[in-house]
């Protein structure tokens, strides 16, 4: 019987080779110093090995930001055997030549450790075309390992040599993400990695279009930032959501023109989708991706969630990369609304109509906030209150018995409602004077979250306090303001909590008289959803000093956006760090309902 493959004894312990010093060796043994292990850089140049260490000295502390671990060592070798002794990985990097790479591949097999594992990280060749020289044995542990450009991109693609181990795969992979690298398997040997062929498929597109005149480099750019980049479209999705049997129609027209071969193209999508009735996001049996689960097994679907992704997470982040997005209840499936605003922070949907609304921050200082409505079933996007009405839009609310939009101004130190059409904008809290500059730069008069809660007849907000300073209160007024009482006079102005990390967002459930907030301070207060008893007229109940409010959970990366779902006892976390929460009203049963590094989550709401 075969014996199960094992993993490199005492691997922690032993050395990481890179054959060839170079621009990309020299990141490579960067990459896997910044995980706390000790590389060898082993080239015949004397230049490039004092070239390669010189690289890691000056740079791998800024890699190991993002690893956490100690920093290995580094050192270079010039002799082969040398640089070799008791390496439990080698990573060859050496010039794009065939012959050669078989060579070092006998040669590694001579003089490496019998467990070692050997890796190349040509994209050019196959691993399988270096096994020249190399015996049976040998090549269950080699593979290719191709990476890209350290540290600006961090993705690394694995490739079997036909022969390859199946445990070395996710062994590698854990190993990878240990130095924050976004590792990749490919399902089985091709000429080109993942990436590498859908940049060639790219490319030769590109390259046609210019040839025949169809368009320039300039639009051919600004149109795939537009789709892409900003849209956050990707391949497989796209397909889905224009339809698989549509996608095959277009592709057909293609095989007749052009005269190719419609075996990869059309036949497959009608033999392993089409004809089973998976035809995408409009199809109940899904296409390339499964179908949206119900979260009952026999009941409707519910509908789905609606939060925003302030944008500044993206791969090529800007001022106007944030997004209105679609979440299903269960996580599985996301799609976008709206693209291009600028920092969206706040959001809600009216139960009657179905709109959306939410606001823009803008640039903070700059007096280019907003607030947009959204309808989902017209397509149409509305600025109700477009730049240079407001100063920086926080959190939104809406009372919808009054049909009115509450939100906070940050910067501008207030608090606003309007119409749900933008009209009668009035200020119904100022916390200072944003004319004054000391005044307003003190976060202690920022307003940022606000909700409303028309059976008690008051709005909560809170001022959060500069960051992570123990400063941050939550307010409550009526909403009816007192007779013969102004903006600057009013005295139902009440500090429901003081002394809190740094209150962000607010929630208040009426029937129970339970306010929620979530806080992105400093823990073991903060990063946290928390709850406080109210009385029946919406007032603090006034328990004794220190015990006002319960911490429900914590270890949020910035909790931001808060959402309650009463009817199923669920309580809804976004935050920055691109986690969607779900737990339920006592904090307990908290898991991640939806996680994504490239996103940066603020607002939430249900529909």
């Amino acid at each position: 019987m075969l014996q199960s493959w094992t993993p490199p004894r005492d691997y922690r312990n032993r050395p990481v080779v890179i054959l060839g010093a170079g621009v990309l060796g020299r990141r490579i043994g960067c990459i896997w110093a910044s995980a706390g292990f000790d590389v060898r850089l082993r080239d015949p140049s004397n230049q490039q090995r004092e070239d390669g260490l010189a690289y890691i000295r000056e740079n791998v502390a800024s890699y190991a930001k993002e690893t956490g671990d100690r920093i290995g060592t580094a050192h270079a070798f010039e002799k082969m055997e040398e640089a070799l002794a008791d390496a439990w990985l080698v990573i060859e990097a050496v010039p794009e030549k065939i012959q050669l790479k078989i060579d070092t591949f006998a040669q590694l097999e001579m003089q490496a450790p019998n467990d070692c594992i050997l890796a190349s990280n040509s994209s050019s060749y196959r691993s399988s075309e270096m096994l020249g020289k190399v015996s049976e044995s040998a090549k269950k542990r080699i593979l290719n390992m191709h990476y890209y450009m350290p540290p600006q991109c961090m993705v690394v693609e694995l490739m079997t040599d036909g022969h390859t181990e199946e445990g070395i795969f996710p062994f590698m992979v854990e190993r990878c993400k240990e130095g924050n690298t976004l590792p990749f398997i490919a399902g089985k040997e091709s000429t080109g990695f993942i990436f590498n062929r859908l940049w060639a498929a790219v490319k030769r597109e590109t390259l046609s279009i210019l040839a025949e005149g169809v368009s320039v480099p300039e639009e051919i750019d600004t149109l795939w930032t537009e789709m892409f980049v900003k849209g956050r479209s990707t391949p497989c999705k796209m397909m889905d959501q224009v339809g698989l049997d549509t996608v095959a129609f277009i592709e057909s027209h293609y095989v007749q023109e052009r005269g190719i071969s419609s075996e990869n193209t059309v036949d497959y999508l009608n033999e392993n989708y089409i004809k089973h009735g998976k035809l995408g996001n409009k199809s109940s049996q899904g296409g390339l991706y499964a179908p949206v689960k119900s979260q009952t097994t026999d009941g409707p679907e519910k509908p789905p969630i609606i939060v925003l992704d302030l944008g500044l997470s993206a791969v090529l982040p800007t001022m106007t990369s944030g997004s209105v997005l679609e979440l299903s209840r269960d996580g599985e499936q996301m799609k976008t609304l709206v693209e291009n605003q600028s920092l969206p922070d706040g959001v809600a949907v009216d139960p009657h109509t179905g709109k959306i609304f939410w606001t823009n921050m803008g640039i903070p200082g700059k007096t280019d906030g907003s607030v947009v409505s959204f309808d989902r079933q017209e397509n149409i996007t509305k600025e109700l209150l477009p730049k240079g009405s407001i100063n920086t839009p926080k959190q939104l609310a809406l009372d919808t018995v009054a049909n009115k939009i509450y939100f906070c101004d940050r910067e501008g130190l207030a608090v606003y409602r309007c119409n749900f059409d933008g009209s009668q904008l009035e200020k119904i809290v100022q916390a200072g004077n944003s004319n004054n500059p000391k005044e307003a730069a003190d976060a202690r008069n920022w307003c940022v979250g606000i909700t409303v809660a028309p059976k008690l007849g008051k709005f909560y907000w809170t001022q959060k306090g500069p960051s992570k300073s123990g400063q941050g209160r939550i307010f409550c007024a009526n909403i009816l303001l007192p007779a013969d009482q102004s903006l600057d006079s009013r005295t139902d102005v009440e500090c429901m909590v003081d002394g809190l990390p740094e209150p962000i967002d607010l929630e208040v459930d009426e029937e129970s008289c339970m306010l929620y907030w979530t806080d992105r301070g400093e823990i073991p207060y903060g990063n946290s959803l928390n709850r406080l008893q109210l009385d029946k007229s919406g007032s603090e109940l006034g328990i004794p000093s220190g015990n006002t409010h319960k911490v429900l959970t914590h270890h949020f990366n910035e909790a931001i956006g808060l959402k309650l779902d009463t009817k199923n006892n669920t309580i809804y976390v976004t935050d920055l760090g691109g986690k969607i929460y779900r737990c339920d009203l006592n904090g307990n049963n908290k898991s991640v309902l939806y996680s994504d590094e490239f996103r940066a989550f603020t607002g939430i709401a249900l529909f």
